[in-house]
């Protein structure tokens, strides 16, 4: 069931989603070698908190963190821990914040000091495509616009769209119907009607689109070992266009 989205509940997702921004804008100040991405989880779950608020994916079927974050191959859900960040690294921070029973989700990719002209490339392509797949979110357009618009983009550049991990609806609930897949054809799927909210998060491979679990049963990694990107935003589908709810 796909839930339209009242305007009162719409300004709620967007006060959830200005935190989960403000506390990537706060650590894209911590970045830096050395530091463990377990110390990145404590400083943004303490943020969180300090912004009445607390963080989604924190104890969601059992996830033991309050971010995920995930470096070089690793494409989602990566578990903080003692890691440690080092030159040259690219690192995804997802953020979901629950702020008065309303959720709001966002991610980035960071480019650790110098990093290679592959993975700078490769990290500006996937933050285009998400915006691409913005711009495609218009009343009367069908979801398989939105993944066909990336996976064109993506394809042509020779990178590869991540297909085990989609998009979804967010709400009062983290996840939601309709799910958002960043492939597919044009002109498929399910119309797009206003008042829908929405998460745009392609997840880009270097390499192959296959991906491989971790024995921690969340970590997911290129099959191939090769770079993965990703950036996310949660938008609202609106008479005017697409309203972003995850700027800070």
């Amino acid at each position: 069931m796909i839930n339209i989205k009242t305007q009162e509940e719409i300004e709620l997702i967007r006060a959830s989603g200005r935190i989960a921004s403000k506390t990537l804008d706060y650590l894209a100040t911590k970045i830096k070698p050395g530091i463990t991405t377990e110390q990145l989880d404590q400083l943004g779950h303490q943020f969180i908190l300090d912004n009445c608020a607390k963080p989604s994916p924190l104890n969601y079927r059992g996830y033991p963190k309050s971010l995920c974050i995930s470096i070089n191959e690793e494409v989602v859900h990566g578990i903080p821990g003692k890691r440690r960040i080092k030159e040259g690294d690219i690192l995804t921070i997802d953020i979901t914040v629950n702020k008065n029973g309303f959720h709001g989700d966002t991610a980035r990719t960071f480019m650790v000091g110098n990093v290679s002209e592959r993975a700078e490339k490769l990290v500006e392509t996937t933050r285009k495509s998400m915006y691409l797949g913005i711009n495609a979110c218009k009343i009367g357009a069908y979801l398989g616009d939105i993944g066909a618009t990336i996976q064109n983009y993506i394809e042509s550049l020779g990178f590869s769209v991540v297909r085990n991990f989609v998009g979804h609806g967010i709400g009062r609930n983290f996840h939601e119907d309709p799910q958002v897949p960043f492939y597919g054809k044009k002109g498929t799927g399910l119309r797009l009607k206003e008042g829908m909210v929405l998460t745009i998060e392609p997840m880009i491979n270097e390499g192959t689109w296959e991906v491989v679990i971790l024995e921690d049963g969340w970590t997911s990694v290129t099959k191939d070992g090769l770079l993965s990107a990703q950036f996310e935003h949660t938008i609202v589908i609106t008479q005017d266009g697409p309203d972003i709810l995850t700027l800070s």
